[in-house]
């Protein structure tokens, strides 16, 4: 029972941050932006909050516009048994299982299986700093160090400003906490390889390697692949280094291979959809230039490490450092850092110099540096594509790890006074942050005087902290050989200060909301639910249903908010916001498509039948139809059936000649369509009926009947995993205007079935 008492604490810390998800019953959800930024919700609260509900943190809308979204629906589809392959809520269709931020088929969405979705998002929050702390605890006891040491070390990474930064996502940090079980697998199965017997008798490797397999598994499934991929070369490495430590045993290499190529096959139904979705997507094309400024960590903002809010903060909007404040949060509390740089520089071990290593090479990376750098010189696919801030992951649980060993070095080490270098070091940073302050306008005329003020009253507390920190260890190291109890009351105080350090940046920058704000219901989101027929809304303005909230209430937009997008639609929406046949990159969209272009004819083709706007609009096709508060929906009366027979279609050979067509001024989409590569001249029936009999999110069944061959359009995003069947006998898809499906029909009735598959 002893034994496993750190472990019932470190369940009592993490439970013990989310206090206000037990006792107050409010979701560590950031759903306050929902009803404080967006209408129509701003109006369902405007006679109580006129201008919109105070929210916390305007940093923290992603989790509620992209990654609750899609979990929401991939957990819908897969409890009636279908695989989470396709979202036609967004971008006129998208793949949503290949979108690997949906985390499909993370092992823990057991839970939505079990409990309302909204309450075990929210345990699935609290399991992160929760299982990141047991899994370092258990990591750091294999190296039998003080228990006292191994705690601090996990409570440490389990509420870093990386975890904290990135915790209400729900993917990075479920992707993050993995690796310390990954590497106590890695030394649990070198050593039971090197001095057990190997066979499928050793119940102690069988279920190491069990665990490799599973957590790796479990870390890509989790939602975040940039994270995967760093926690991937840090564990390969890691084995690496173990394999020739133990004596370069070619046994050990060959099982691990064996380990690996189980991961491969059993993640293969989620990598295979991702990497053919990034060659379809427009991911290389449509990014945020790297040389703008908080690409990487600005060298400033290594002053975060020491003081967080020097720069300011969010949720005071009094923050003056470059973009943004969470890529740059690496703060780790003072203690720590205090005993991570004692580690790094006075203890002289292997493990030491490893994880000293992935500190400074995730460090240098992540800062400008021209070794930062490289990568995005030479344009290395993937890699280019990602933001290096995101580095601070390893950074910030190499320093966990390394204030674990420097507390258990500094314990038993007799010549205590080498911490003195590392209290000394901060010290000399913190008189020169006050100096900063008081002097900065002489210094550079350009200084806000606020700003400084901001600065100087945010390194108040830290400075406070180090002091009492100082004081802690100078107490301990004059008085512990007096007093045994001296080393209880410093372990106390060190875990205390600790726990006290990074809750309280924690609770600063963490929303917790009432669970009314979470996607409430609307008069204008009940006016649109009601409409039974296959249709699409956009809206006019930023503030006005943004993409992806429509997936909570199943209506279908043409508006979208992914990393990943489809080329195609990508070109065909900037087309229209140009009003040219101009397809060429840069899109501008930065990962938002809105196509504001409410007058294209596109906007017809895509079969947007309401327009969300602010604004009265003034337009011959337009009607207004509904209004709540100020937000306001038209009718589109120029708006094109979601499947519809043509007159004639006319053959392009590419892109480039379709979207051409498309813009000629004769062009009408309800008698012709363009065809890339069409075989077939002799086809046309406009007077074809056509009716959806069923639309799911991975099967279309239409039933149609014409008097002669017929084209039918189907305006939902062509993707190559699509397969089409008429009574039951497979037939061809053609890239039909530009971006859509259409297949020829023989004369007579059929029933038409458009299905999706995994490949």
């Amino acid at each position: 029972m002893k034994r496993l008492l750190p472990i019932f604490f470190i369940i009592f810390i993490a439970f013990t941050f989310f206090w206000q998800f037990i006792f107050k019953s409010l979701y560590p959800i950031p759903s306050d932006t929902i009803v404080g930024l967006y209408h129509p919700f701003r109006d369902l609260y405007s006679k109580e909050f006129p201008r919109g509900v105070p929210f916390k943190n305007f940093l923290i809308t992603d989790p509620v516009r992209q990654q609750y979204p899609w979990r929401y629906l991939a957990i819908n589809l897969e409890k009636n048994l279908e695989l989470p392959l396709w979202n036609p809520y967004n971008f006129a269709g998208t793949p949503l299982l290949a979108n690997h931020q949906s985390a499909a088929l993370y092992p823990l969405n057991l839970l939505f299986f079990i409990l309302p979705f909204n309450f075990s998002w929210s345990i699935l929050i609290i399991l992160q700093p929760l299982l990141a702390g047991i899994f370092l605890f258990l990591y750091l006891n294999n190296f039998k160090l003080n228990r006292w040491a191994g705690i601090i070390g996990s409570i440490t990474f389990s509420f870093s400003g990386f975890s904290i930064a990135w915790m209400e996502w729900n993917t990075i940090l479920h992707t993050a906490l993995w690796l310390p079980l990954i590497l106590l697998a890695t030394d649990k199965i070198v050593f039971s390889i090197k001095y057990s017997v190997l066979s499928i008798k050793n119940k102690n490797f069988l279920i190491w390697g069990l665990i490799f397999v599973l957590s790796l598994t479990s870390a890509f499934f989790a939602g975040h692949l940039q994270t995967f991929f760093y926690l991937f070369i840090t564990s390969t490495v890691y084995l690496i280094v173990r394999w020739a430590q133990y004596g370069r045993i070619k046994k050990i290499l060959f099982i691990f291979l064996i380990f690996y190529l189980l991961f491969f096959i059993l993640t293969f139904v989620q990598w295979y959809p991702l990497f053919q979705f990034i060659l379809f997507s427009a991911r290389s094309v449509d990014q945020i230039p790297w040389q703008n400024p908080g690409w990487f960590i600005p060298w400033q903002n290594l002053i975060q490490f020491i003081a967080p809010d020097f720069f300011g903060n969010p949720t005071t909007l009094n923050y003056w450092g470059e973009w943004n404040y969470g890529e740059f949060l690496g703060y780790i509390g003072v203690f720590p850092l205090i005993f991570s740089l004692y580690s790094l520089f006075f203890r002289r071990d292997r493990k030491t110099l490893f994880f000293g290593t992935i500190f400074f090479l995730s460090l240098i990376l992540a800062l400008p540096t021209i070794f930062a750098k490289i990568p995005f010189i030479l344009n290395i696919p993937f890699i280019n594509t990602t933001q290096p801030t995101r580095l601070l992951f390893l950074t910030d649980f190499s320093l966990a790890v390394l204030a674990s060993f420097g507390f258990d070095y500094f314990l038993k080490m007799k010549n205590k006074k080498e911490i003195f270098h590392p209290i000394i070091f901060i010290l000399i940073i913190l008189i020169c942050l006050w100096l900063f302050v008081y002097y900065g306008r002489n210094i550079d005329k350009n200084l806000i005087i606020d700003n400084l003020l901001v600065a100087k009253r945010n390194i108040v507390l830290p400075t406070l902290i180090f002091l009492l920190s100082s004081l802690s260890i100078f107490f301990y190291i004059f008085f512990h050989k007096k007093n045994k109890n001296v080393f209880l009351v410093f372990s106390v105080l060190v875990l205390s200060i600790t726990i006290f350090d990074l809750f309280r940046a924690g609770w600063k920058f963490t929303p917790f909301t009432k669970k009314d704000y979470l996607f409430p219901q609307t008069k204008i989101l009940s006016f649109l639910q009601e409409k039974n027929d296959n249709f699409r809304v956009m809206s006019t303005d930023s503030r006005i249903l943004p993409p992806n909230f429509s997936i909570i209430y199943k209506i279908q937009s043409i508006e979208g908010y992914d990393p990943l997008y489809l080329r195609r639609y990508a070109e065909l929406i900037t087309a229209s916001k140009r009003g040219v046949p101009n397809i060429k990159p840069p899109f501008g969209f930065n990962r938002i498509i809105t196509p504001y272009n409410y007058s294209s004819k596109i906007i017809d083709l895509l079969g947007v039948k309401y327009i969300l706007s602010l604004a009265d609009l003034k337009s011959g096709a337009l009607v207004k139809v509904f209004q709540e508060g100020e937000a306001r929906v038209y009718e589109n009366k120029n708006v094109l059936p979601r499947a519809f027979f043509v007159n004639e279609v006319k053959n392009v050979a590419g892109k480039t000649e379709a979207i051409n067509e498309i813009f000629r001024s004769d062009f009408d989409p309800f008698k012709t369509a363009i065809v890339e590569n069409f075989e077939d001249s002799q086809v046309g029936n406009k007077n074809g009926k056509v009716n959806i009999v069923e639309y799911r999110s991975n099967k279309i069944i239409i039933n149609t009947e014409n008097e002669n061959k017929g084209f039918l359009v189907l305006t939902d995003s062509f993707y190559p995993t699509w397969r089409a069947e008429i009574d039951g006998v497979s037939t061809k898809i053609y890239l039909t205007n530009f971006d859509f499906r259409g297949i020829v029909i023989e004369e007579g009735k059929h029933e038409v079935v458009f299905s999706n598959s995994l490949l």
